[in-house]
């Protein structure tokens, strides 16, 4: 009797933890990811990964369209039908978290072992950052630097180890690669009506001093100057108005551009085009011991305000987090953490570009922090276009852009 009693009480304990095993697993919270990112990109490996652990937690994932993310993520939010977490980009981070759709993590990250700040470089950080409190955590970054082509150099007679170092070196330069017979440039950048001519001029106005709010400072005014010059001169293709970064990159791995401003996501495709000696350096500035600065680009983690499960939210962001030391070497997209050393590839020249990108991070601003970037970021693009098709002189070009943006800000 002892015996069968003890064999029943052992059914009935087995018996329980299965019935607690199919609890558990009914009860797993599952949260909700919107991002943009393919299948070889990192949201849909790292919630595989995630998800794999098995740990009560499942994610599901859904990708967005990049001209519906702010619209439809703010839709959703109104609606109450907001993911629990997104990857937004970070010049629109600020537009979200003051209206209060994300939730604030700063306490959060202040408990973590996993996500600490001091490990970013700033001004990925500050992207994520609102009234002094962390709205999100950089998930990756990435920003601009020259590349220039050492074969033109030579046979222009220039240093190919001495890349321009300021704007008149630039300007100057240009001029003697440039050589209409053969249909090259001496420069080739993007100056389109649309984010990308933002992410390229802000830069520039930053070195000469001035903020998205005083646009119209003197040192922005010489940037814009100095871009006309360049294309009335025709230093640089005309269709640099309208072309993207990718497509203006592309006729300089096409030998028709002896330098090109773009970014680290064209070093896998210049090491297979450009049939030529090419190499990178800093952005110019605008003279010897000037301030640098450089674009910042890509997106930032955020978990909507909204989430019913912002704990378990927070433990996938930190898993996140804890594979940023392979964002380079699975994605090809450069960590936003400072802390994080790139490992060699071999290939030296793609190792020396990537040296270049990671020195020119450590000058990377965001574009804003502000809730109103959209309108603030029109105003400059339309600045931009007036003054270097010569409808305005650079400086009305931009005491009218400072204009609206004052007016939006207020």
């Amino acid at each position: 009797m002892a015996i069968r009693k003890f064999a029943m009480i052992g059914a009935l304990a087995l018996a329980g933890v299965s019935l607690f095993g199919l609890a558990a697993k009914a009860e797993d919270v599952t949260l909700t990811l919107w991002s943009l990112d393919r299948d070889i990109q990192p949201a849909p490996n790292l919630i595989k990964e995630f998800n794999d652990q098995n740990n009560g937690i499942k994610i599901e994932y859904r990708q967005i369209q990049f001209d519906d993310v702010v619209s439809e993520s703010m839709r959703a939010f109104s609606t109450g039908k907001a993911p629990d977490i997104i990857a937004i980009d970070n010049p629109n981070h600020a537009m979200f978290a003051a209206r209060k759709a994300f939730l604030d993590l700063t306490d959060m990250i202040a408990k973590s072992t996993v996500i600490k700040p001091e490990n970013y470089f700033p001004g990925p950080l500050k992207s994520a950052t609102w009234d002094g409190k962390l709205y999100g955590v950089p998930k990756a970054t990435n920003t601009i630097a020259l590349y220039y082509n050492k074969d033109m150099f030579k046979a222009a007679g220039l240093d190919p180890e001495k890349p321009p170092q300021t704007w008149d070196e630039l300007v100057a330069d240009a001029k003697k690669l440039t050589d209409p017979s053969k249909n090259v440039y001496g420069l080739t950048f993007s100056a389109k009506a649309n984010e990308e001519g933002t992410f390229q001029f802000l830069p520039w106005a930053q070195m000469g001093g001035a903020t998205y709010k005083t646009i119209n400072a003197d040192g922005a005014v010489k940037a814009l100057t100095v871009w006309k010059q360049i294309m009335d001169e025709k230093l640089a293709s005309p269709d640099t108005l309208t072309r993207s970064q990718w497509d203006s990159t592309a006729t300089f791995n096409a030998g028709n551009a002896a330098m090109a401003i773009s970014g680290p996501w064209e070093i896998d495709r210049m090491l297979t085009d450009a049939k030529f000696d090419w190499g990178t350096a800093l952005l110019p500035v605008p003279q010897e011991g000037a301030t640098r600065s450089s674009a910042m680009g890509d997106y930032n983690w955020a978990i909507f305000s909204s989430s019913k499960h912002p704990a378990e939210a927070f433990k996938a962001l930190e898993f996140f987090a804890s594979k940023d030391n392979t964002m380079y070497e699975k994605f090809g997209q450069l960590p936003a953490r400072s802390d994080i050393a790139i490992r060699p590839t071999g290939n030296k020249l793609k190792d020396d570009a990537l040296k270049t990108f990671v020195e020119q991070l450590k000058y990377a601003q965001p574009r804003g922090p502000s809730p109103e970037w959209p309108k603030i970021s029109k105003a400059i693009q339309d600045a931009i276009q007036a003054a270097l098709t010569g409808q305005m002189s650079p400086k009305d070009a931009l005491d009218q852009a400072a204009e609206k943006i004052k007016a939006v800000e207020e």
